[in-house]
């Protein structure tokens, strides 16, 4: 198969675990040099942007500051989940399952997302972030991301993609799907007039 060079990558490079802009800020300038010099040495440049992960609590917290250099956010609800709640993945495997059977928590917070603590966390970003970048582009990686109740939640916070694994792609796209028509049935609900 040939490569259809008509298309035009659209290149975005995303810097893992930042707590403050001036650690993006830094961050940022090494990516601007590095593809100046590229872009010199051939002779042709790409359009691209630089981004962030959003997996600290603090992040999260300061997202109005990092969205003045950050071009856009992906929440790595993974990691957010595990600074958030100060608990490992790999060791919580061998006791969520009993906390969740006890109703210390409702759910496994690795499998779906805690509204309460990090989805209040990612509101604060997506809130603050677009406050400062209105434009900014705002998704997540991670198995959150084929996980129909945070595919619910993040359409409810208005991010632009989820990201997750290709065996759990057609359960996102369904999802996705259905916040989509449930948000319109409910625009439709309020807008309809009650009877006099």
């Amino acid at each position: 198969m040939a490569l259809d060079t008509r298309k035009k990558p659209k290149l975005e490079i995303m810097i893992p675990l930042v707590g403050t802009r001036a650690e993006l800020d830094l961050q940022a300038q090494l990516v601007h040099q590095s593809a100046a010099e590229v872009f010199t040495e051939r002779k042709t440049k790409v359009p691209y942007l630089v981004g962030t992960m959003i997996e600290l609590p603090r992040a999260a917290l300061v997202a109005a500051d990092i969205a003045r250099t950050a071009e856009f956010f992906s929440f790595g609800t993974n990691d957010l989940t595990q600074t958030t709640f100060g608990i490992s993945r790999d060791d919580g495997s061998s006791f969520l399952p009993d906390y969740v059977e006890q109703g210390i928590h409702p759910d496994d917070p690795f499998t779906t997302i805690d509204v309460e603590g990090v989805g209040r966390l990612m509101r604060i970003a997506c809130t603050e972030g677009r406050a400062s970048r209105p434009d900014m582009k705002i998704g997540i990686c991670g198995e959150h991301g084929g996980d129909p109740r945070s595919i619910a939640l993040c359409h409810e916070l208005g991010l632009d993609y989820v990201s997750c694994s290709p065996f759990r792609v057609p359960v996102a796209r369904l999802a996705a799907a259905q916040a989509a028509l449930r948000a319109k049935a409910l625009r439709a609900a309020a807008t309809r007039k009650t009877p006099d």
